[in-house]
């Protein structure tokens, strides 16, 4: 088989390997010569599609054809054009799980922090509240990092470095007190040093009424302007936040007690059959134990929104949804740019061609789970269960954005590869073993099991099994590589 047909609806199949003119390929029942050249994970036609009529994947529309096409071509950016308007009005038409609670007696050895949460890592954070003192950071967590190696129980010193905290008005200089205030609290870091200049916007005065009560044996804060060596003096101070986190153990903690993120980046035509819907059915499969999972990356969702919507478990939910939509294509059109500008360079040259057929691969990664409550970007996770986070779909500001609402652990899809990696441990699930097998640096999951004929079933508890390991200490290829890194969503001026 040299194509795959996703839905019995489709009028297009995926390409899993490279067709050449000439070719007889065949799906189901049908038979097709291959009228031109087909990447892999392009599509072809299954059939002659009119122009205007729709191209169907997924068993949806993903745009429409703007000239005819004869089946066995190509069926691309070249010959189909997105249905997608602007902002619309939805109506509630609730499509909601049957899904039951699963006992399981599945663990992880987590770190049990005084206020009762759990965390995966047990490592020192140093943030600073500005861009200035980012340098200052890092020298103090590499000496830092050399004084204290081989401490029990530590592991990790490391430094979050931003552009902001100066010179930012409104909503932007919130995001920037929010953000680093949710890390400061997470509990993957067993000790924070707070690194202040003392005459930014955010100087550490203002941060603390953002950051609201915390343990001063676990947060330690320091001015650089207000000593005559802060790095000798931050030293000092890791060295005692050290002293406390050391104090950790790993315990067995539920599973119930993850919450992992959502992810993908460098889509590409496989994303959709692989990647995505294996994320989807861990997240199913990791909530029926009781535990959360976190989507996000917004635009998206454009186009295959009316699935989450009527997977809301109420009409509040629902609302919220629309306005997180709405919200973001607002935020578009206010900057006169276009809604749907997507998918990238990247994702077209791997197959995918609209944003519905993005947008439909893309949200696999939630499962079919309820929506049980939508995060303003900024929140942190409330409820058990699938909620939705505000966020872009630009893949730093997103993870970071997973990891301030207190995912332990980020699962990101991808087709073409990336290395990133955020200030928690973020996996990295391949869609295709070609890719698994040629970036072995940067990948830890193959997706693309499931095309040489691994049932789901199998692959999911693998994967399950593979985040167990990750949250009870093993590190992922982005940790392996020092890939943590953190952006902060920008929209207004900067002074």
């Amino acid at each position: 088989m040299a194509i795959l047909r996703i839905n019995e609806k489709d009028n297009v199949a995926v390409a899993l390997d490279t067709i050449n003119e000439g070719e007889i390929v065949s799906a189901d029942s049908f038979s097709i010569r291959a009228l031109e050249k087909i990447e892999k994970g392009h599509k072809i036609a299954l059939c002659d599609i009119k122009q205007g009529e729709n191209i169907i994947k997924y068993g949806f529309p993903i745009g429409h054809a703007t000239a005819d096409i004869k089946a066995g071509q190509w069926v691309h950016s070249h010959n189909v054009k997105t249905n997608l308007g602007e902002i619309i009005s939805y109506e509630y038409k609730p499509h909601l799980s049957d899904a039951k609670k699963v006992e399981t007696s599945l663990t992880f050895k987590g770190f049990i922090r005084e206020d009762g949460r759990v965390g995966v890592r047990n490592e020192i954070w140093i943030i600073p509240t500005v861009s200035c003192v980012n340098r200052n950071a890092n020298i103090i967590a590499q000496i830092a990092a050399k004084k204290f190696a081989g401490v029990k129980n530590i592991e990790g010193i490391y430094e979050f470095t931003h552009p902001y905290g100066c010179s930012q008005l409104g909503q932007d200089h919130k995001n920037t007190q929010t953000i680093l205030a949710n890390l400061v609290n997470h509990p993957n870091a067993g000790g924070v040093l707070v690194l202040g200049l003392g005459c930014e916007n955010n100087n550490i005065d203002e941060f603390k009424k953002v950051l609201g009560q915390y343990n001063p044996d676990r947060v330690k804060f320091l001015v650089a302007q207000e000593v005559d060596d802060e790095i000798q003096a931050g030293v000092e101070l890791v060295g005692e936040l050290v002293e406390y986190a050391s104090q950790f153990e790993r315990k067995d903690c539920h599973i119930s007690e993850l919450v992992v993120g959502l992810k993908c980046g460098g889509s590409d035509g496989f994303s959709g059959i692989t990647a995505n819907p294996l994320a989807g059915s861990f997240s199913d499969r990791l909530i029926s134990y009781g535990g959360s999972t976190i989507l996000t990356e917004v635009p998206e969702m454009f186009g295959a929104e009316t699935i989450l919507m009527n997977r809301a478990v109420d009409r509040q939910v629902f609302e919220k949804t629309v306005k997180l939509i709405n919200d973001f294509k607002e935020y578009f059109m206010s900057y006169n740019q276009p809604i749907y500008e997507n998918p990238s360079p990247g994702n077209k040259k791997g197959g995918i061609t609209t944003l519905e057929e993005k947008s439909l691969g893309c949200t696999q990664k939630g499962g079919t789970s309820d929506v049980v409550d939508v995060l303003n970007y900024g929140d942190v996770v409330k409820k058990k269960g699938l909620s939705l986070l505000n966020g872009p779909g630009n893949d730093m500001v997103a993870a970071t954005a997973l990891a301030a609402a207190g995912c332990h652990i980020i699962l990101f899809t991808t087709g073409r590869g990336t290395p990133l990696g955020t200030a928690v441990p973020t996996i990295k699930i391949s869609t295709n073993s070609d890719l698994y097998n040629r970036k072995s640096n940067w990948i830890d999951f193959d997706a693309g099991r499931l095309l040489s004929g691994e049932t789901m079933e199998k692959l999911t508890s693998d994967l399950i099994d593979y985040v167990i390991n990750v949250a009870s200490g093993q590190k992922c290829k982005a940790e392996e590589m020092g890939f943590r890194e953190i952006t902060i969503f920008k929209d207004g001026v900067t002074l």
